[in-house]
Order: C-alpha cells, then sequence, then structure tokens
C-alpha cells in the first residue's frame, strides 16, 4: 500500500513538471532548465517523457498489476536523470536544488519499488 502511495506521489510530481514543460516550455526553463541555448523542441521532450513517467506511476499506483514495471521504468528515467545532472553540473542549472531534489525522487522510487518486490515476495495470490 506504501509503494502505491508513493507511486501515486512521485507519478503527480512527475505530470505535473511535464505538462509545464510540454505546455509552457518558457517559464519551465526560465524557473527550472536555464541551459542555454534555450531549445523549445527539447523542452517539448522532456515534458512528453516526464508526462509518461508520471502516467505510468499514476496507472501502476491505480491498477496494481503494473506497478513493478512502472517503479522499474520510472527508477531508471530518475537514476540516469539524476546521473545526467551530476556529469553535467558545470552546465549550469540549481545544483544546490536538482541534486538534492532528484535525489529523494529516486530514493523514493527505490523504496517503493522494495516495498513492492517484498510484497510480492509474501504474497503468494499474486
Amino acid at each position: 500500500m506504501i509503494a502505491r502511495w508513493i507511486a501515486a506521489v512521485v507519478g503527480v510530481f512527475y505530470l505535473g513538471a511535464g505538462l509545464w514543460s510540454f505546455l509552457a516550455p518558457t517559464a519551465f526553463y526560465s524557473n527550472v532548465a536555464s541551459f542555454a541555448p534555450y531549445n523549445l523542441h527539447l523542452l517539448h521532450d522532456v515534458g512528453a517523457f516526464q508526462i509518461g513517467l508520471g502516467g505510468a506511476l499514476i496507472a501502476g499506483a491505480l491498477v496494481a498489476r503494473a506497478l513493478l514495471p512502472a517503479l522499474v521504468g520510472a527508477l531508471a528515467g530518475s537514476v540516469f536523470h539524476l546521473l545526467a545532472h551530476v556529469l553535467d553540473v558545470r552546465l549550469g542549472g540549481h545544483p544546490a536544488t536538482d541534486l538534492p531534489a532528484l535525489s529523494v525522487l529516486a530514493l523514493a522510487i527505490a523504496v517503493a519499488l522494495y516495498l513492492e518486490v517484498a510484497r510480492r515476495g509474501r504474497d503468494t495470490t499474486r
């Protein structure tokens, strides 16, 4: 149950950030992703993929059988997003807030994944 709540909360965050990037890319760029040069298509891509992660996590929270693959996909995307920020820290952004925030997201998803795997191990009726 806790894993589903974590998935839902992180899913809503990703969905909101994705919609912001996709629908208001200039505002998203100014407030979150101020890496030069401004690239409208890249911001639309970022939004599209975050909407996908958010949708998968929300669907996984609502449909128990979908939770495990949604968590695996979201964890992979979140870890590589964090890694990209670590590797590209010299290029700009907000390292003081980006790195901790992205670490918390990846950790939350990892905890949810662990809880879901543990639950499935205890539940013989999966």
